[in-house]
């Protein structure tokens, strides 16, 4: 993980969490997405048919693509390990984009290193 990668900031107390066993799904490609993920333990697999795209741990986003484009989710994330995990809603998304321009950064910085490994795995 990179650094600038980190969104343990968004892991207060006030932020609820879901537990996911390992091997169980999270999202599927094709569901709707109204909320991006931060990892607070465990890994997650980002999974196009049965080939794994990436592997995510803890203080990582994923799912933020169908929350910021409003399309369907592109691929599948399963936990790897036991996995827990703060769903960010698209209003609290909205909230922090508006008030903290520097998480937009991380953001797009983050959908850039993905999009860059992708051009590189072609």
């Amino acid at each position: 993980m990179n650094t600038s990668d980190d969104f343990s900031l968004l892991l207060g107390p006030d932020i609820p969490s879901r537990h996911y066993a390992a091997g169980e799904v999270i999202f599927r490609e094709g569901d709707r997405g109204s909320e991006f993920f931060v990892i607070r333990r465990g890994e997650v697999e980002i999974r196009s048919g049965n080939r794994v795209l990436e592997t995510l741990g803890p203080n990582e986003i994923f799912g933020e693509m169908a929350l910021i484009d409003a399309a369907p989710r592109s691929a599948d994330s399963v936990a790897k390990t036991d996995a827990v995990v703060a769903p960010i809603s698209e209003k609290q998304y909205i909230f922090l984009v508006r008030h903290t321009p520097y998480f937009a950064l991380k953001v797009l910085r983050v959908l850039v290193r993905r999009l860059r490994a992708q051009n590189k795995a072609i």
